[in-house]
Parts: structure tokens; C-alpha cells; sequence
């Protein structure tokens, strides 16, 4: 099947049009799992998770990486395959109702992930980082600051290239383990829904990043 390359492709944008859909591709993104071990995170039947996953494995998002056995039926284990990325115009173009479903699962997904991570101890690391900032810019700089913020994430990318690299030679100059480190980056205009003056008004828009050592 080709791969999917552009968020305008059928296949994704019918992925994007049942919000169950993108939860379960966001939690395939971070670990193999089968619908049995969906459906007690999702608060879904079994059965609906299922069709949902198959339709996914339809439409090329995810693939089949494993069966077992299990009380005498064959379970199966799947990940999400990589997604399309977005181009600096994407997101402004998507349909408003398939922004907001992605915008709904993903918050719930960041934040599930982020509580169970500090719960276990993944902001105990030295080098954990967490800022929330609010900064008052004109259209310019709202601009240059999703440029930096895109930068920064091909930063992130080209680090853990790097990482990946020593890793599987195990060459690690600091001998240090593997981390499964998180990261969260969102730049967004602040509107809280008060009437504020401009005086009371708070430092808009906000930048919020967050690194978690899970």
C-alpha cells in the first residue's frame, strides 16, 4: 500500500473523522499494543476498538507487528506506522471539525502522558524542564516564534538521530542508559473566554514546552 505523505490524502483525513480513530493512533505512536489493552484505556468496548483498528490497518496507518496466544484465541498487536507532516500551511487549511477532534485527543493524549510519567518519576532526572510562558507579540513575532519553534523540533529530531546512533554502536561517551524522554512543544494564541482590558490583559500568545524523562 503507499504510504500515506500528505494530510490531504482520503485515507487520512478518514482516519481523522471518529475521534476514537486518533486516540488510538496517538497511543500506537508510543507502544505496541492490541485492542484488548486499548479498550481498557479508552473506556471503549472491545468490539468498537477493534473496527476501529482494523479500519485504521485499512487505510495504512497502522500495522500488524505481532499475534500470541491468548486464552485460546490469537490476540494482535499493532503500532502506528509514521504519519504525514504537516507543512507550514497545513494546519490552516484542515476543515475545522477534523482540527478540532485532532486539537480534543491529542490534549487528552499530552496530558495522560505527562501525569503518568511524573507519577513514575520522569521529572526526577536533573536535566527535566517544564515552562509555561506568556508573551505579548504583534503578528511578527508571532510568526518568528513558530519559526523557532520548528526549528528547535528539527533540533530534536537531529539529537535523537544522534542518540540512536551511539546507542546501537554503544559508544555512549557517558555511559549512560537509554532515557525515554518526552517532549512537548505548543505555540498558540492565550485566550482564557475573560473580558480583560488591555491593561489587565496577560502576556499573549502563549509558548508553552515541556521535556519529561519517562
Amino acid at each position: 500500500m503507499k504510504p500515506i505523505t500528505d494530510i490531504d490524502d482520503p485515507r487520512y483525513v478518514k482516519a481523522l473523522a471518529h475521534p476514537l480513530r486518533i486516540r488510538i493512533l496517538a497511543m500506537l505512536a508510543d507502544r505496541v499494543a492490541s485492542p484488548v489493552q486499548l479498550a481498557a484505556h479508552l473506556d471503549a468496548t472491545l468490539g468498537t476498538v477493534a473496527y476501529h483498528v482494523r479500519t485504521l490497518h485499512s487505510l495504512g496507518l497502522v500495522e500488524l507487528v505481532d499475534t500470541r496466544q491468548r486464552r485460546g484465541a490469537t490476540e494482535h498487536y499493532y503500532r502506528a506506522r509514521e504519519h504525514p507532516r504537516f507543512p507550514d500551511d497545513a494546519w490552516s487549511g484542515l476543515a475545522p471539525v477534523a482540527k478540532q477532534r485532532m486539537l480534543s485527543a491529542i490534549l487528552q493524549q499530552v496530558g495522560q502522558y505527562v501525569t503518568s510519567s511524573a507519577a513514575a518519576g520522569g521529572f526526577d532526572h536533573a536535566d527535566a524542564h517544564m515552562t509555561r510562558m506568556s508573551l505579548r507579540l504583534d503578528d511578527r513575532g508571532f510568526r518568528q516564534l513558530a519559526a523557532a519553534s520548528r526549528k528547535w523540533l528539527r533540533e530534536a529530531e537531529r539529537i535523537e538521530e544522534a542518540a540512536a546512533e551511539r546507542l546501537e554502536r554503544g559508544t555512549d561517551s557517558d555511559g549512560d542508559a537509554c532515557v525515554d524522554a518526552g517532549l512537548v512543544v505548543m505555540v498558540f494564541e492565550g485566550r482564557s473566554g475573560d473580558p480583560r482590558s488591555d491593561t489587565d490583559r496577560t502576556r499573549e500568545p502563549d509558548a508553552v514546552s515541556g521535556g519529561v524523562g519517562a
